[in-house]
């Protein structure tokens, strides 16, 4: 059967992604950010999954204020890059797996875990901006990927203890897929930042740091963190960390942590990362 062996933690700043497409990597500025992905890119060429599960958030591309889903599922064989505003990025369109995400949908509805299905979808950096830092550039993705995107935009974003448990459910309905998947997931966003304001600019490194040590020790914590906590310790945006918690709950109790890495200034963004593996024999 399929299988959920690990999975990802990384902030997805629309910035790393300009700092791709415009060949600014080897700058001062950026080098030291990329340098702490280079172990990453080596490990999941090794690992070889098959499909990625990409926990994100659209940022108004594929919905806007009209209809703001709170977890939607791209259910399409391929994704475009959408335009935010200067152009689509110059990356690969991403290929689905629409089968495997209808088995999803079922799965987890019927596990009375509401989901938006979607079946025809573009995707902005918060998904192209993971991809671009754990596949570097090739001509294509090496990675079927279905989307899950997660309201952050609009209040009220759903509790930790929600994504936790859809999490949970993705595990679930993954499991009972009857094909032999090596089977990834990402949580995607973060970590500490507020960019409107005045503070616009936030970063709290202790925060960010606690954060991702109990992603490996103590993630029950996490998922009773409110929202007024996020946006009190560690800025307005850092309640996309809630979608660190889906990830988080996927690979199941026990987790080893196999690599780490924290990275300020990457524009106004504290630049976390980090790669789980899952315990299957739990």
């Amino acid at each position: 059967m399929a299988k959920i062996t690990a999975g990802v933690g990384c902030s997805h700043t629309p910035a790393i992604g300009a700092a791709v497409d415009l060949g600014k990597t080897e700058t001062d500025y950026w080098r030291p950010m990329f340098e702490g992905f280079e172990a990453s890119k080596k490990w999941i060429k090794e690992a070889a999954p098959d499909v990625v599960i990409m926990v994100y958030n659209d940022h108004n591309n594929a919905f806007d204020f009209k209809m703001i889903p709170t977890f939607a599922v791209g259910c399409a064989d391929e994704f475009p890059i959408a335009d935010e505003g200067w152009g689509a990025r110059p990356v690969p369109i991403v290929k689905g797996y629409r089968e495997l995400a209808a088995h999803i949908v079922q799965s987890v509805i019927l596990d009375e875990f509401d989901l938006t299905i979607v079946n025809e979808m573009e995707v902005d950096h918060g998904l192209t901006t993971p991809m671009s830092l754990m596949f570097g550039e090739p001509e294509a993705w090496p990675v079927r990927v279905i989307p899950i995107a997660v309201n952050v935009v609009q209040y009220p974003p759903p509790t930790g203890n929600r994504c936790y448990n859809l999490g949970k459910a993705l595990k679930k309905a993954v499991e009972s897929w009857d094909e032999d998947l090596n089977v990834m997931i990402f949580g995607t966003g973060g970590m500490s930042h507020q960019i409107q304001g005045p503070r616009a600019g936030l970063i709290n490194k202790e925060f960010d740091k606690n954060f991702l040590d109990d992603l490996s020790r103590d993630p029950e914590r996490l998922k009773d963190i409110a929202h007024l906590e996020y946006m009190r310790e560690a800025g307005a945006e850092a309640v996309e960390l809630v979608m660190w918690l889906v990830m988080r709950a996927a690979l199941g109790e026990k987790v080893d942590e196999v690599y780490r890495f924290y990275h300020v200034p990457a524009s106004s963004t504290g630049v976390g990362h980090i790669i789980l593996n899952a315990d299957n024999n739990e």
